[in-house]
């Protein structure tokens, strides 16, 4: 898409790239010429944002959570054609004067309208001008009201008791949806699957009320109940005495042994024991019937029911049961097992036949039906007082999406923050102001490497409320020495609200040109700490070892023998070389740093007094030149957009941080300016005197040294100064 020839834009620079400016409505209007390439983002979630949520959902038509390009320009688009002057989307205002509305168009005149009807529900009719909270407030209550035209009509918003007995029945039996003031109500789609149900169901009772579904009458339910219960084991009956009939070894093979009566006599038989019930029902041979006198206890109580309830209606009062009689007794239940089996609109049988029949009966499916299509009529209201409020919305806050969109003014800006930004997070004597809420750290980390910056993840926590969250702070400012996993600070949100915050993870990067000019010297103090506790801990092991040893030695009585008295003491060889060569080690060292320093002050000092200063500069450019010069190309390399996309940002620029901003977006703690100070520090160290005077005698003695003084007192007894002779040694 390429720009408009015929608008003029004007672009700022900021982030190392071209920006435009958005400040005037003839801008907005024509920011669908504007070729995306020039745009900062393409794309930006709805959430994780300081920005009207409300707005963000209405620009989101696709409820996708995010806002892309297409779907911003339509917005834009929108709002310019119902308004008769697009510059009142300039700026943040809070209230939208009704003249501005063009009412030229079909659709200007019908948001006009509803603009009116909204400030006549919030009690002010003749008002000029309307806000966002006047169309909040109006759909609110328009919400509230007995028909509010979202087609869901609760209990309540009947008019006669027995419309709102069927609207409570249809929400017991097939559920309901809540309604726009959240009331759980019925729709069209509610009433026919009701209805649909509450015939089927009717239909289905009257086919069991036939004779030959109910042939033992209102007992014919209690029949097929303990016909049911005890089906499977009566079966197995008789299906042993087949087995036994097939083949007479197989008898006593199809009872119990007795181990498993023995297993069983160990229990406690005043309770049924369910291995009981696991044995046969009955002893049964070839041939042989049922007997109702002998059958396994654990099964007597349903046995006599079956008998009772099936057995003696049916076929008669029996001592045994034969296999055909059993047969009989099916065959005659069996239309009422298949009447259940076909049971239909279930979900209306907890209000029973007789409520059912008379909905059924009734008028309730067409009151219900005309009630929800009363409510649908007022749907294209409630829907313009959507309308005002989404143009409100747009009115009041798109102006700042832009900006935050198309460009990052707000951010970029000075003392200016982009919707983006979290909060600020104080910690280590620093305040950080570009900080991002974060999903996965994990994910969100892998991205951000790209962006050149030192971040340090925190977790969030209010004891109070118990909320939690995560952000991920970018330390631009200062030094990392003291940041590390596990330390604490406190993060202030946009809205004011205090978090705990604890750094999880850290990535890292260089944070300042400062840092970078004192690192070499840090490193090499650390490595000198480092040097000296490895040494201290050698020898403190070494001491240990010969303790371990000696105690050892006491331990098993080698050194516990008495020394002989008359026995001379041994004394070791005095190794004169040894000792010499030891000497002469020590002597060669100080001899050589002697020189190399002889050579250095000589050179210093050989120095103009004005050369002096630009010495030392020198030697520390050459310290810290590498250093300053890696941290400084890597900080020009600092960029926004690695951080923003794994939140769900389509950022299309290359959104640099550079070192003078960076130095803005984290403050390093600094007294107030006119601030008194006292430097007494009651708690500070003090030097031993002797210190100082060793001190002071060294420093004179390496003075009188170099400038010749102890070669003129003790000629030839100490090498001579470089600075007398001109050779270094």
């Amino acid at each position: 898409m390429a720009s408009s020839p015929s608008h003029r834009w004007t672009f700022f620079r900021a982030g190392g790239f071209d920006q435009v400016r958005i400040e005037t409505g003839d801008d907005i209007v024509h920011l669908d010429t504007l070729d995306q390439k020039l745009w900062v983002a393409l794309s930006c979630p709805t959430k994780g944002l300081f920005f009207d949520a409300k707005t963000l959902e209405a620009i989101d038509t696709d409820g996708d959570g995010r806002i892309r390009a297409p779907e911003l320009l339509t917005a834009v688009g929108w709002a310019c054609t119902l308004l008769k002057d697009p510059q009142e989307l300039v700026g943040p205002k809070q209230a939208l004067p009704l003249a501005a509305i063009d009412d030229r168009t079909p659709d200007g005149v019908a948001w006009l309208a509803a603009a009116r009807r909204i400030l006549v529900l919030q009690g002010r009719p003749d008002s000029p001008s309307i806000t966002v909270e006047d169309a909040a407030n109006a759909a609110t209550l328009f919400a509230a009201t007995r028909l509010n035209g979202d087609g869901v009509v609760p209990a309540d918003a009947a008019e006669t008791d027995g419309v709102r007995a069927a609207i409570e029945a249809m929400v017991a039996s097939v559920g309901s949806v809540a309604d726009r003031s959240g009331k759980p109500g019925v729709t069209q789609d509610h009433v026919d699957r009701f209805f649909a149900a509450a015939a089927a169901y009717e239909a289905w009772c009257r086919a069991g009320e036939d004779a030959a579904v109910r042939v033992l009458g209102v007992d014919t339910a209690a029949a097929a109940g303990v016909l049911a219960t005890v089906r499977s084991k009566i079966d197995d009956a008789f299906a042993r005495a087949r087995l036994a009939a097939f083949d007479p070894r197989a008898a006593e093979a199809l009872h119990p042994d007795e181990k498993q009566y023995q297993a069983i006599a160990a229990r406690d038989l005043s309770v049924t024991p369910a291995e009981l019930r696991d044995l046969p029902l009955a002893r049964m041979g070839a041939g042989m019937p049922l007997p109702f006198d002998a059958i396994n206890p654990a099964w007597t109580k349903e046995m006599a029911a079956f008998v009772a309830c099936a057995v003696k209606p049916l076929v008669g009062d029996r001592k045994v049961l034969t296999e055909a009689d059993w047969h009989t007794v099916q065959d005659r239940l069996a239309p009422w097992f298949a009447w259940q089996a076909a049971k239909a609109g279930a979900d209306v049988e907890g209000l029973g036949v007789a409520q059912v029949r008379e909905l059924l009966a009734g008028s309730a499916r067409q009151d219900v039906t005309d009630l929800i299509a009363t409510d649908r009529v007022l749907d294209t209201e409630y829907l313009a007082i959507a309308a005002v409020e989404k143009l409100l919305r747009l009115h009041r806050h798109l102006h700042k999406l832009l900006k935050s969109f198309v460009s990052f003014e707000d951010f970029f800006a000075l003392g200016g923050k982009g919707i983006f930004q979290a909060g600020t997070l104080y910690l280590d004597q620093r305040s950080c102001d570009l900080c991002l809420y974060v999903n996965d750290v994990g994910a969100h980390a892998g991205m951000a490497l790209a962006s050149h910056t030192h971040l340090a993840y925190c977790t969030l926590s209010r004891r109070g409320s118990g909320e939690t969250g995560t952000i991920v702070a970018a330390f631009t400012g200062g030094d990392s020495d003291y940041l590390s996993v596990g330390r604490n600070g406190i993060f202030y949100d946009r809205t004011g609200k205090d978090w705990d915050a604890t750094i999880v993870r850290i990535v890292e990067n260089p944070v300042s040109i400062r840092q970078a000019v004192w690192s070499p010297y840090k490193k090499f103090l650390r490595m000198v700490e480092q040097q000296v506790a490895r040494f201290a801990a050698s020898k403190e092991k070494a001491v240990d070892e010969v303790a371990a040893a000696k105690a050892g030695k006491i331990g098993d009585g080698s050194i516990m023998a008495p020394a002989d008295p008359a026995a001379p003491a041994k004394k070791e060889a005095f190794d004169v070389a040894r000792f010499a060569g030891i000497f002469a080690a020590i002597g060669l060292a100080i001899g050589a740093i002697g020189g190399m320093l002889g050579a250095m002050f000589g050179a210093f000092f050989k120095l103009v007094w004005w050369q002096m200063p630009l010495a030392i500069l020198g030697i520390m450019v050459a310290i810290s030149g590498p250093s300053v010069l890696i941290a400084w190309m890597k900080l020009r390399q600092r960029n926004l957009a690695p951080m923003l996309d794994p939140n769900g940002w389509a950022v299309n620029a290359r959104a640099r941080i550079n070192i003078p901003f960076g130095g803005s977006l984290t403050q390093v703690a600094a007294l107030p300016r006119g601030a008194k100070r006292d430097l007494v520090d009651p708690y500070k160290k003090k030097g031993h005197p002797m210190l100082w005077w060793t001190g002071a005698i060294v420093v004179a003695l390496a003075l009188a040294w170099l400038l010749g003084g102890v070669e003129y007192v003790l000629p030839g007894k100490l090498p001579a100064s470089p600075l007398v002779t001109g050779q270094p040694r």
